[in-house]
C-alpha cells in the first residue's frame, strides 16, 4: 500500500501540464538524437545542462531522463530501416533488425522493438519501486567509512565494465580524482592546484568539462567521417503489427532481455550499451540454431532492445538511493541535481518524496509517450537522416558556447571548455574513454570528504574501514573484483566478450 500511495504522490507531481510538457520535450529530443547518428545522449544532456538552472528541479530531471531513455527508442528505428545506429546501445540491433527489413519484415521488427522496449521500461520502473525503498533504508545506516568504501567499489567495478584497456580505464579514473581535488580545501581553507586563477577557487566547473569532452569532441569526431548515404527501407504504420509466430518467438527473449538489463543497469559501470550487447550474446548462446543470428532472427531485435531500455530505467536506482552514479549519463544527472542544490542519495526519498516519486511516475508516462511518438512518426525520423551532418554541427556548437557562457557570464570558462575539448580529442586518439574520468571527477570530492571525516572520527586509525561491518563487506567485494582483474583467465574472457 505504501508503494501505491507513493506512486499516487508521484503521478500527482509528474502529471502537471508543465512536467508533462517537459517529459514530451525530453522524449522528442531523445528520439531525435537516437535517430541522428553521431550525437548520442551524453553530449545532448551535457549541452542542455545549463538550461536546467532556470527550471523547476523535477521538470529538469524529467526532461533529461526522457532524453536518456528516449535515445534508446529512437536508435532502433534507423538501425532497422537504414542499418545506421543513431545511438551506441542500438548498434547490435542493426545485425538482425536490418536483415528483417530486407526480408520485408520491417514492420514486425519495429513493432517488437517498440513494444518490447515499452514492456522493459515498465518493468524497469517497477524495479525502482520495489528496490529503491529498501536500498534507501539500508543507505540510511551508512556512515562516512561505508560511503567511502561504496565509492571505491563503484570505481573499481567501473574499471571492469569499461570497454577497452583496464590500464587506460584506471588512468582515466585517477585523472578524474586528481581534477576533483582542484579548489579550496574544505578543512584548512588552503587552495590546491589553482595556479593563482581565482575562478578555480571553487574547483573546476562541471559544465565546461562535460561540454568540452563530450559535446565539442563528438562534433569533431563526426566531422572527420564523410557523410554517408544509406538507402532506407520504408515501413507503413498499418504494417506495424507482428504475426503470431513473431510474438511467440519474441516474448521469452523480451523477458530475458528485460531481466538482464534491469540487473546490469544497477551495476556501477553498466548501462544501456552493455545490457544490449550482453542480451544479444545470451540469446545467441541459448538459441537452438545460432546460425540464424545475423540473418534476421527476431530474437536478435527483441532481447537487446528490451535490455537497453530496462537498463536505462534501473540506472537511476543507485543514483537516487545511494548517491552513486552507475555510468557517465548518471554522472551528468547527478551534476544536474547538484546544480539544483539537491544532494543525491537516500535523503531525496525522505526529504523530497515528490521529486523522487515524480521521477518514477514520469518514466511510465515517458515510456507511453515514446510508443506513441515512435511508431506513427517513422517516416519523419527516417527523412531526417537525409540532412548532412555538416549543417547540424554549427547549431550544436552554438548551443555549447551559449550554454557554457550563460551560466555565469565568465569568458574564462570558454577557455576551459576549449582546453577540455582538446584534451578529450587527445584521449580519443589514444582510445581512452572519458566516461571513467567523469565518474572519478564526480566522486572524487565526495570520497575525499568521507575519507577525511572517517579518519577524524577514528583519530587517524584506518582500521575504522574494517571495523564497520558494512564498510568491511564492501571492501571485501572490492578486493574480489581486483582479484578478478588480475587473473589472466578473467582478463582474456573479458577481452573476448568485448571483442564479440
Amino acid at each position: 500500500m505504501d508503494i501505491l500511495s507513493n506512486l499516487a504522490t508521484g503521478f500527482g507531481a509528474a502529471g502537471t501540464w508543465a512536467n508533462l510538457g517537459f517529459a514530451l520535450i525530453g522524449c522528442l529530443l531523445g528520439t531525435l538524437i537516437g535517430v541522428l547518428p553521431g550525437i548520442g545522449p551524453i553530449p545532448t544532456i551535457a549541452i542542455l545542462l545549463p538550461i536546467t538552472y532556470g527550471l523547476d528541479p523535477l521538470s529538469s530531471l524529467v526532461m533529461l531522463a526522457g532524453i536518456y531513455y528516449g535515445a534508446a527508442y529512437g536508435g532502433s528505428t534507423t538501425s532497422i530501416l537504414v542499418n545506421m545506429p543513431g545511438e551506441a546501445s542500438s548498434i547490435v540491433t542493426c545485425i538482425d533488425g536490418h536483415q528483417m527489413a530486407k526480408q520485408g519484415r520491417a514492420g514486425a521488427a519495429l513493432a517488437v522493438s517498440a513494444l518490447g522496449s515499452f514492456f522493459a521500461g515498465c518493468v524497469g520502473t517497477l524495479f525502482i519501486c520495489a528496490f529503491a525503498p529498501p536500498l534507501a533504508a539500508i543507505a540510511q545506516q551508512f556512515n562516512s567509512p561505508d560511503y567511502f568504501s561504496l565509492m571505491v567499489l563503484g570505481l573499481v567495478t567501473a574499471v571492469v565494465l569499461a570497454h577497452g584497456s583496464v590500464v587506460k580505464a584506471i588512468a582515466m579514473i585517477l585523472i578524474g580524482l586528481l581534477l576533483g581535488l582542484v579548489g579550496t580545501d574544505i578543512n584548512s581553507g588552503a587552495t590546491r592546484y589553482t595556479f593563482g586563477v581565482s575562478v578555480l577557487w571553487d574547483g573546476l566547473d562541471f559544465l565546461p568539462m562535460v561540454i568540452g569532452m563530450f559535446g565539442v569532441v563528438e562534433i569533431v569526431k563526426n566531422l572527420e567521417q564523410p557523410d554517408t548515404h544509406r538507402d532506407a527501407i520504408t515501413a507503413k504504420f498499418r504494417d506495424l503489427w507482428p504475426k503470431v509466430s513473431d510474438v511467440k518467438d519474441a516474448w521469452m527473449p523480451v523477458i530475458r532481455g528485460t531481466l538482464l538489463g534491469s540487473i546490469l543497469g544497477i551495476l556501477p559501470g553498466g548501462g544501456a550499451v552493455l545490457a544490449s550487447f550482453a542480451a544479444y550474446t545470451v540469446e545467441k548462446k541459448m538459441a537452438k540454431d545460432p546460425s540464424r543470428f545475423g540473418k534476421g532472427a527476431i530474437e536478435g531485435v527483441a532481447a537487446p532492445e528490451s535490455a537497453n531500455n530496462a537498463a536505462s530505467q534501473t540506472s537511476f536506482i543507485p543514483l537516487l538511493t545511494l548517491g552513486l552514479p552507475s555510468n557517465a549519463i548518471m554522472a551528468l544527472m547527478m551534476g544536474a541535481m547538484m546544480i539544483q542544490g539537491i544532494q543525491p542519495g537516500s535523503a531525496v526519498m525522505t526529504s523530497r518524496p515528490d521529486l523522487f516519486w515524480g521521477m518514477v511516475a514520469s518514466m511510465w508516462i515517458g515510456n507511453l509517450m515514446l510508443v506513441v511518438i515512435n511508431l506513427p512518426m517513422i517516416g519523419i525520423w527516417v527523412k531526417l537522416l537525409s540532412m548532412p551532418y555538416r549543417f547540424l554541427y554549427p547549431a550544436i556548437l552554438l548551443f555549447c558556447v551559449i550554454g557554457v557562457y550563460s551560466t555565469n557570464n565568465n569568458s574564462v570558462l570558454m577557455l576551459f571548455t576549449a582546453g577540455f575539448a582538446l584534451f578529450g580529442y587527445i584521449l580519443l586518439r589514444f582510445d581512452c574513454e572519458p566516461a571513467p574520468m567523469i565518474l572519478g571527477f564526480i566522486l572524487g570530492p565526495l570520497m575525499e570528504e568521507n575519507l577525511r571525516r572517517s579518519l577524524v572520527l577514528s583519530r587517524g586509525d584506518p582500521m575504522i574501514f574494517l571495523q564497520r561491518p558494512i564498510s568491511a563487506i564492501l571492501l571485501v567485494c572490492t578486493a574480489l573484483v581486483i582479484a578478478l582483474i588480475v587473473l589472466p583467465a578473467f582478463r582474456k574472457t573479458r577481452e573476448e566478450a568485448f571483442q564479440e
